[in-house]
């Protein structure tokens, strides 16, 4: 008899174990199925209203990128943190400061408020992308560096791309087109003429090249 109670007391425990482990195996692999299949396309539909594709390919800077995005991710977050790109700045991140603004097809964009999936197939270019491959700065680039044209240069970046994207158009502005053509950049450092001079040589720059 007390054979028997020593058996029945070690085997309940024992089952009541093997049975939780069987229950979050079972659930592990229901999981896992869930997310394999939860985009699957069926007959060439997504698998559930608003689905979107997660691995885009992305043109950066001259070169394709594949990268995971997430439907409601902007170009700044793929920019910068996932593909490394942190000359793009975060500022206001709401479309204020101008301090994340890139070039998609020639045309300065804020990347805070750009869906990355709507620019699949657009030509990107960040401030990495400026410069030329063995290293020679872009006009604008070496204008801010001649004539020193930022205090702490943190909105330089955006500025540059603004300044870029505006002498596509207008390649011979007076000092008020420029500075209008770059209102929608702001600088914490309020050194707003340093900057207009320099933007300024970075157009002088670019009709000599």
């Amino acid at each position: 008899m007390a054979d028997t109670e020593q058996t029945q007391a070690t085997a309940g425990p024992l089952s009541r174990r093997t049975f939780i482990k069987g229950v979050i195996a079972a659930g592990a692999v229901a999981s896992s199925s869930a997310y394999l299949f939860r985009t699957t396309p069926l007959l060439g539909q997504p698998s559930a209203p608003g689905a979107v594709e997660r691995l885009i390919t992305l043109n950066v800077n001259g070169q394709d990128r594949r990268v995971d995005v997430m439907k409601q991710e902007t170009l700044a977050m793929t920019l910068r943190y996932k593909l490394g790109l942190t000359g793009t700045k975060l500022g206001c991140d709401r479309s204020e400061c101008g301090a994340c603004t890139v070039l998609v097809d020639d045309v300065p964009r804020y990347s805070c408020s750009v869906l990355t999936h709507s620019v699949r197939g657009k030509k990107i270019v960040t401030i990495e992308g400026l410069a030329s491959a063995d290293g020679t700065l872009h006009p604008v680039q070496q204008g801010v560096v001649s004539e020193q044209g930022f205090q702490c240069a943190f909105c330089m970046p955006g500025f540059v791309m603004a300044a870029t994207g505006f002498l596509k158009t207008n390649p011979n502005p007076t000092r008020a087109e420029l500075a209008h053509g770059v209102s929608g950049n702001l600088c914490r450092c309020q050194d707003y003429d340093k900057i207009l001079t320099a933007l300024m040589k970075g157009a002088e720059n670019m009709r000599r090249a």
